[in-house]
């Protein structure tokens, strides 16, 4: 669904927002698009078992955890952070996980970075048995497929595309499905021009740029700037916004609109890939360190 933002902007732009967070209340978002083949996939190959990478508070381990759940798998999340064992209640990501019947196998941040050697992964067979395995954050050839469906007919009116980039797989589909008049704009989560990289690994054009002055210092962090526009956003749109992704994202193109990065008449998308379900838990992180909170409105 396409909500226009009702708001007025500088050089009669326009700002539309493609509410992607609707399409499931607990596969929200780009996890949506990512896991649909994938699940498919699985199925044709008879696999029972689900097994995947994320850390405290990731939305594609709670994704994985229903999705899985709901569709007859077993799932197994490989965990980084071994601290995090005796933590799972005070985690709401995991705790939600947990209860959709997701089973942990929590790894140190050394061999967490191993996830993709074929070694590791031969050791997590030998102990889970027979999975099929899904990347961290889910992207692969299959999820930029289910990605390329994010845009409809009806974006053709759009001049820019933008959205918040994690793994680099919802980008990937978003740009595969552009038309030729338009460019794709993304926002990454967390600092390193690596993405730039494994972006090229998957896409067919060169209409893209990224931008990487909106991280707020990398994955995960958060500033009361931040906070504060989140709500303000919220409070002036009815719109929530998560402060991992689609938060940094909507931040950065509103100051590209002050810039004036944008051409007179420019009509902007912004995706929203959900996420909201980190917002429980980033909460608690704000609360610890006495930082005001986002606004519970979801």
């Amino acid at each position: 669904m396409n909500q226009k933002i009702p708001l007025l902007f500088p050089n009669a732009i326009s700002l539309t927002i493609k509410r992607e967070d609707l399409l499931h209340p607990f596969v929200s978002g780009n996890k949506f698009r990512k896991l649909k083949y994938n699940l498919q996939q699985a199925k044709i190959q008879n696999k029972e078992k689900l097994l995947t990478f994320g850390g405290a508070f990731s939305n594609h381990i709670a994704a994985v955890a229903y999705a899985g759940a709901a569709r007859g798998f077993q799932t197994i999340g490989i965990i980084r952070g071994e601290e995090l064992r005796n933590k799972i209640n005070e985690n709401p990501t995991l705790q939600f996980a947990q209860e959709c019947g997701m089973h942990f196998e929590f790894v140190t941040r050394a061999a967490y970075r191993l996830k993709n050697e074929t070694s590791f992964l031969d050791e997590l067979k030998q102990k889970q048995g027979d999975f099929y395995c899904i990347p961290e954050g889910g992207t692969n050839a299959l999820a930029i497929q289910g990605c390329q469906e994010i845009l409809t007919h009806e974006d053709a009116v759009f001049d820019f595309v933008c959205c918040a980039v994690g793994t680099g797989g919802t980008i990937s589909g978003i740009i595969n499905s552009i038309l030729p008049h338009q460019k794709v704009l993304g926002f990454p989560a967390l600092k390193g021009d690596f993405l730039k990289d494994e972006i090229r690994n998957f896409v067919q054009n060169e209409q893209w740029e990224i931008i990487s002055d909106y991280h707020f210092g990398g994955y995960g962090k958060v500033n009361e700037e931040l906070v504060a526009f989140i709500n303000q956003f919220y409070g002036e749109t009815q719109i929530p916004l998560d402060p991992i992704y689609t938060g940094k994202m909507v931040f950065g193109v509103m100051d590209l609109i002050k810039k004036d990065y944008f051409p007179k008449n420019s009509k902007i998308l912004l995706i929203h890939t959900g996420g909201l379900q980190g917002i429980q838990g980033m909460n608690l992180k704000l609360k610890k360190k006495q930082l005001p909170t986002i606004d519970t409105h979801v």
